[in-house]
């Protein structure tokens, strides 16, 4: 006999398609500027998920700013061809960081066990300041919405972790 979750797994899609959008307003302004930005985070990011069988079909630099967050997240969850939405950067506690403000309100269902033990493991690696982070994940629009740190090791970590439940995370957010 099959658990629900394992049920859920086999019915789940097996490739999935990613945007990705690093929040970080130096990086941003120095796109603007058209300077050449090496984003280790967005480098990382689509290897990991392309190393698991999966597609990154949109990479985009962005502002440290609530309407643009949310601009970018509101285009996303228009577009049919996009299952998982991946925002790094601006979960912290600064004064700019405004991720988890801009995407929180949209939210049909917020995963509040993908942050615990997110910074459960961070704290292995990194001690007390993975309290720090307030890194979640939810669903809307039958998308998978992941808001992580900006550093390369923790897009890293959450991705190798979690990136095989999120094909079962967007079963559950599509269905009726």
């Amino acid at each position: 006999m099959t658990s629900p979750h394992e049920e859920h797994r086999k019915l789940a899609e097996r490739k999935l398609a990613f945007a990705l959008f690093t929040v970080s307003s130096s990086r941003y302004k120095a796109k603007i500027r058209g300077e050449s930005i090496d984003d280790v985070s967005m480098r990382v990011a689509a290897e990991a998920i392309e190393r698991r069988g999966h597609g990154v079909i949109h990479r985009e630099i962005i502002d440290d700013d609530i309407e643009m967050i949310r601009e970018k997240l509101l285009e996303m969850l228009r577009r049919e061809d996009v299952d998982v939405v991946v925002f790094m950067g601006g979960t912290g506690l600064a004064k700019s960081d405004v991720t988890i403000e801009a995407i929180r309100p949209f939210f049909e269902k917020e995963a509040e066990g993908f942050g615990e033990l997110f910074r459960m493991l961070s704290y292995r690696k990194i001690g007390t300041a993975a309290a720090l982070t307030r890194a979640t994940a939810g669903i809307a629009s039958g998308k998978a919405i992941l808001c992580l740190p900006g550093s390369p090791d923790a897009v890293r970590l959450a991705l190798e972790e979690f990136i095989d439940e999120l094909p079962h995370m967007v079963y559950l957010a599509r269905r009726g």
